[in-house]
């Protein structure tokens, strides 16, 4: 099939326009016209239809369709009219796109999470097997409704895993600048002031008048590791399994962050397993759907023991308990669930708690940044004075001033 770019209008007279996978324009008219739209012109494009299941939508167009269709479902429209309905209103052309490829694939007899697991790129794994459940126990409003509300919290975590993540990279910029403004520019023109008065340079300043040196002849060269550093680190990392577990354990230990970083992903665990949990998907379905969420090798392996030990017939606090990588509030949280029967509940407490730690954690990480960040520059000023400043005093005091 080609990929045609068409402009249609709408029963209202709407001008639409959008891409859509078609074998020629009379397919192209008639797929369009089962959405109820009239064909105005169209054009084939370079793009390949496969293409197009693999791009990511935005997060937000992603909670908007779920809460739309959530609601439309509890109002008694039959799930392709509801469909339809948001495809009009979608303004991403490329979720429209996907939006009526499901249309397509519903009216050509599948069900509806088959049809969203043809687009892996916009609908996860989990978002798929929730659909699933909640298609098989005739509850899928109610699912739609708790995705909804699980990617909203998502989008505040990442929001505040974002505002951790940005603030010390802006500071990494500065210091960088200001150490290169320094060691580049100003050093040296310092250094010719010191040559020329021919004094005793200390080793402290014969240290800094080096660095300098190394700056003003190989900046390239640093500029090019700090480019080349973390695209070697990807590459090892997807290269090397070894590599791949020690920088993951790396990241988990980092000062500052590697406890933030522990905790986002505890707390992205419980919801998500909680939430799977209550929507009737099963305890070792729910782990091997949340192994894929934690985006840390180490984190995964020990998901991947808890689910080994649970299937061998172990109970779920005490598989993770022995995996040896959860913290004893976890471990307890999922004694009690286990004890109560409500171990979905029990986890989401455990999301609630972590999800404030991550929050908290936010709050303090700028103020602890800002003295390192004065302590930091103050000092370099204060060597660069010293070294520069100690041998002009030495020698004035030599000579009697």
């Amino acid at each position: 099939m080609d990929t045609w770019r068409y402009k249609a209008v709408d029963p209202g007279g709407r001008t639409m326009s959008g891409t859509m996978e078609a074998a020629n324009v009379t397919d192209l008219e008639m797929r369009l016209s089962r959405m109820g739209l009239d064909l105005i012109n169209g054009r084939t494009v370079s793009r390949h239809g496969l293409l197009t299941r693999f791009k990511r939508v935005s997060r937000s167009e992603l909670i908007n369709f779920s809460f739309h269709l959530e609601q439309l479902l509890n109002a008694g429209v039959p799930i392709v009219d509801a469909l339809r309905d948001l495809g009009a209103t979608i303004e991403d052309p490329t979720f429209r796109d996907v939006v009526a490829e499901l249309v397509e694939a519903i009216e050509g007899g599948r069900t509806f999470s088959e049809a969203l697991s043809a687009f892996p790129g916009v609908f996860s794994k989990v978002y798929v097997s929730m659909v699933r459940v909640g298609e098989e126990s005739g509850r899928l409003p109610k699912v739609l409704a708790d995705l909804a509300g699980m990617l909203r919290w998502q989008d505040e975590l990442i929001a505040h895993a974002k505002n951790v993540m940005i603030y010390p990279a802006m500071v990494f910029v500065v210091v960088g600048a200001v150490i290169g403004f320094l060691m580049i520019y100003l050093v040296p023109q310092l250094t010719s002031f010191l040559e020329n008065m021919d004094v005793a340079m200390p080793r402290h300043t014969r240290v800094l008048i080096a660095v300098s040196d190394f700056f003003v002849a190989w900046w390239w060269a640093v500029l090019a590791g700090l480019i080349a550093i973390p695209l070697v680190i990807r590459y090892l990392s997807g290269a090397s399994p070894r590599f791949r577990y020690r920088w993951d354990s790396f990241k988990l230990r980092l000062w500052l962050f590697g406890d933030f970083m522990w905790k986002l992903r505890l707390a992205r665990f419980s919801n998500y397993f909680a939430l799977m949990y209550a929507s009737g998907i099963s305890v070792l379905e729910a782990l091997r759907l949340s192994r894929g969420l934690m985006d840390n090798v180490v984190l995964e392996q020990a998901i991947e023991r808890v689910h080994t030990q649970i299937a061998e017939g172990r109970g779920i606090s005490e598989a993770f308990a022995s995996a040896g990588m959860f913290p004893p509030l976890i471990v307890r949280m999922m004694r009690v669930g286990e004890t109560s029967g409500a171990l979905d509940e029990a986890l989401y407490n455990v999301s609630y708690f972590y999800s404030r730690e991550v929050r908290e954690a936010v709050e303090r990480l700028q103020p602890t940044i800002q003295p390192l960040l004065i302590v930091l520059l103050g000092g370099l000023l204060g060597w660069i004075m010293l070294a520069v400043l100690g041998p002009v005093y030495s020698e004035l005091t030599a000579i009697g001033f």
